[in-house]
């Protein structure tokens, strides 16, 4: 009897250790309340547009509400006047009318803490998938009054970024949200939070800025290497023509170490305006290196094969190597540097979204 018996307790036992399973009436009216909140949500704080430019927290964009701290003193208050009115108490007056002009002026703090701030988008640094997309965002304040303690975060979430903002002064931060695909990625909209100075009472103001993010596909871990087949080599020169040598010229970015003229730089002296110098070599032309999206394996996914694109485009930035690029329609011609790289990694972000870059 032992054996069977003592099964169903032990895998009790486990059940409550870990996460007990919840009831489907507690499933649905957690559900339940978490739609009704949704939709009071909505119909008190309507969502706006995207918002470009500068932006104003005029009056009617702050909100404030008494918090749980702001609740318990209006009953300690409530109940301090009643006890004062039942014995007749002067100092029991005195102290209420006090305590209660003390909440009032809190309550006016705290609302004019977020009030006639004014918000400004910043810059969004293009990032790969699977990193964070920052946003910079500054709070500019025009008047005279100091902002002290103001939480600012995506709405949905607790505020994790207090800042100050003296009178007159610009404060810039940057919100962090993970990225998990290709293309663009819009801001979410933005919370501005205060309880400052007691804590009774808590303010707060939404803003939706114009901002998005480019978002690249994520660079293939194992990529194979470039399709180099008569391209050029690693110091630069052509598959022919290597024995050509032609000349000394400049150091440009990309050039090997192979390719350094070693004997006319010894002579040089650097700390006094001498340059890098490379050999420059003539002949058989090398033929163009060209990512072309057509010519991966037709067996790979899509996002496969982009990410495998990614990879080839920083590979050949890394070597100083100018590539072509085709994907689809676009068709780029050969070249190097961060406005060749960009465009390319720009248009792997969006190929297939149908959305203009």
């Amino acid at each position: 009897m032992s054996g069977p018996a003592s099964q169903p307790r032990h895998s009790a036992g486990v059940g409550a250790r870990g996460a007990r399973p919840q009831r489907p009436g507690a499933v649905r009216s957690t559900t339940l309340r978490a739609r009704l909140k949704r939709r009071l949500q909505r119909l008190l704080f309507p969502l706006r547009g995207a918002e470009s430019g500068e932006v104003l927290l005029h009056r009617r964009r702050v909100y404030i509400l008494p918090t749980n701290a702001g609740i318990g003193f209006g009953g300690l208050l409530l109940v301090l006047l009643v006890g004062a009115t039942n014995y007749n108490l002067g100092l029991g007056f005195a102290l209420g009318f006090l305590l209660l002009s003390c909440g009032l002026v809190d309550m006016v703090m705290t609302y004019r803490n977020l009030a006639y701030l004014r918000l400004r988008p910043g810059r969004v640094a293009p990032v790969f998938a699977g990193a964070e997309a920052r946003f910079e965002l500054s709070l500019v304040n025009p008047t005279a009054l100091d902002r002290y303690a103001i939480g600012v975060d995506f709405a949905g979430r607790a505020p994790r970024y207090l800042t100050d903002v003296a009178s007159g002064a610009e404060t810039m931060l940057e919100l962090a949200r993970p990225t998990l695909a290709r293309g663009w990625l819009a801001a979410p909209r933005v919370r501005l939070v205060s309880r400052f100075p007691l804590g009774l009472f808590r303010a707060w103001a939404y803003w939706q800025p114009a901002m998005r993010a480019v978002v690249y596909p994520f660079p293939e871990t194992d990529a194979p290497p470039l399709p180099l087949a008569g391209a050029a080599a690693d110091d630069g020169r052509g598959s022919a023509g290597q024995d050509d040598f032609a000349g000394i010229r400049n150091y440009q970015p990309g050039d090997s170490m192979r390719s350094l003229a070693w004997r006319q730089i010894a002579r040089l002296d650097l700390e006094h305006g001498g340059q890098l110098v490379s050999k420059h070599f003539e002949g058989g032309g090398a033929d163009e290196l060209v990512l072309d999206f057509a010519l991966l394996p037709a067996t790979l996914p899509v996002e496969a094969r982009l990410s495998r694109m990614t990879r080839w485009v920083l590979m050949a930035e890394q070597r100083g190597l100018p590539y072509g690029f085709r994907l689809g329609t676009e068709q780029m011609a050969p070249g190097a540097g961060v406005a060749h790289q960009a465009a390319c990694l720009q248009a792997l972000a969006l190929y297939g979204s149908g959305v203009a870059p």
